[in-house]
């Protein structure tokens, strides 16, 4: 095997797929990536077990098709060093692989590529499937992964639930505090069926889906799912179990509509929760037809503050506290200049959606309250 690539270029694939290698493995060779030449392409192979991640590009290829599975942090750390240049990557075949650059030449041992485990295949089940754009998905995984959850006794909290259905695919999470859910309205299945992606892969597919343009392919059975992309293709294990019906504790009849700027809302609570108690983080939101004042104290520390936010309101004055950083988690992940709260009471879920939603995604986010004194 014998080839010449760009460093810069090598460099860029393989930082994308090396947040997949854990640092201490169950089987020593998936320390290494897996190189295969096929003609003039590269294709090389990055896996935990659980996520596998592909990814090729072009190359000059001056000798034989083969495979060798290298150590990825060796490499990684070789390439960091070049600025852009052409590098010619030698293997013969002992598995013994020579890097040379224009001004000098590395060498390491690799091993047979063959050992490498196979590349997991869709066949538990029927294979369903739906096609959707990078910027979607992206948003899609970007706005619901921060509402996953880390519960040991409930694991499949811990992902991301897609639901396909004939009109929609649904992306929702929830950590029983914080909801959120977005529709994709452009996007369908032939039927319904649904699946749970777990936190990794999908942090994965954010991290890659930003350099990438067109559309993804999205395949998947009953145990594994994969994601095609132009350059990348990731499989993954997904969370096994049923997952909550989320569209149960979404309420219906909030009929308390309340209108505000998000940056001044998102700066004002971002202030005045410096004020609140450290172990509940609570800020009291009173609520008035054009105004509304939130507040926050620590007795321990003697230490209050509150502001004033205008808005406009609808509805029966009322007082109701959140979790300041959720609160502020959310409105940072809703893209409109301003946002809609609709409320019941004090002691039940409010919603936060964009005053103006996008006519591709439907986006809705759910937080629960939590008590204030009277």
């Amino acid at each position: 095997m014998k080839f010449v690539v760009s460093s810069s270029n090598l460099l860029t694939h393989l930082q994308a797929i090396n947040r997949v290698i854990n640092n201490k493995n169950t089987l020593p060779i998936l320390d290494n990536f897996l190189f295969q030449i096929t003609g003039n392409t590269l294709t090389v192979t990055a896996s935990d077990l659980e996520t596998t991640m592909i990814t090729s590009l072009d190359i000059d290829s001056q000798g034989n098709d083969g495979a060798v599975a290298v150590a990825a942090k060796f490499v990684s750390d070789i390439l960091r060093g070049f600025s852009d240049q052409p590098l010619t990557f030698e293997v013969d075949s002992n598995y013994h692989m020579v890097i040379t650059s224009a001004n000098g030449k590395y060498e390491m041992g690799g091993q047979n590529g063959d050992e490498y485990p196979e590349q997991p295949l869709l066949q538990d089940g029927p294979v369903r499937s739906f096609t959707i754009a990078v910027k979607d998905l992206e948003r899609s995984i970007v706005k619901t992964i921060f509402a996953t959850a880390d519960d040991e006794l409930r694991p499949v909290m811990n992902g991301i639930f897609v639901d396909i259905s004939e009109e929609c695919v649904t992306f929702a999470a929830s950590d029983a505090h914080k909801l959120v859910r977005i529709k994709n309205l452009h996007v369908f299945g032939s039927e319904p069926s649904s699946f749970i992606l777990p936190k990794k892969p999908a942090s994965l597919l954010k991290n890659i889906l930003g350099k990438e343009e067109g559309n993804v392919f999205v395949e998947f059975d009953n145990k594994n799912a994969c994601f095609s992309l132009n350059r990348y293709k990731m499989f993954c294990r997904q969370i096994e179990g049923r997952y909550p019906n989320y569209a149960s504790v979404i309420p219906q009849n909030n009929i308390n509509r309340l209108v505000s700027d998000r940056s001044s809302a998102i700066a004002s609570l971002n202030r005045v929760s410096v004020c609140s108690n450290a172990a509940s983080n609570l800020i009291r939101m009173d609520i008035d037809i054009d105004m509304v004042r939130v507040s926050a104290q620590d007795l321990d520390f003697s230490i209050s503050a509150n502001e004033n936010i205008p808005c406009q309101y609808n509805g029966e004055p009322m007082a109701i506290g959140f979790k300041s950083s959720f609160l502020i988690e959310l409105l940072s992940n809703i893209d409109s200049e301003e946002v809609l709260f609709e409320l019941a009471d004090s002691s039940r879920a409010a919603l936060i959606k964009p005053f103006e939603q996008d006519t591709e995604q439907d986006v809705l986010m759910l937080i629960m309250p939590m008590m204030v004194s009277e």
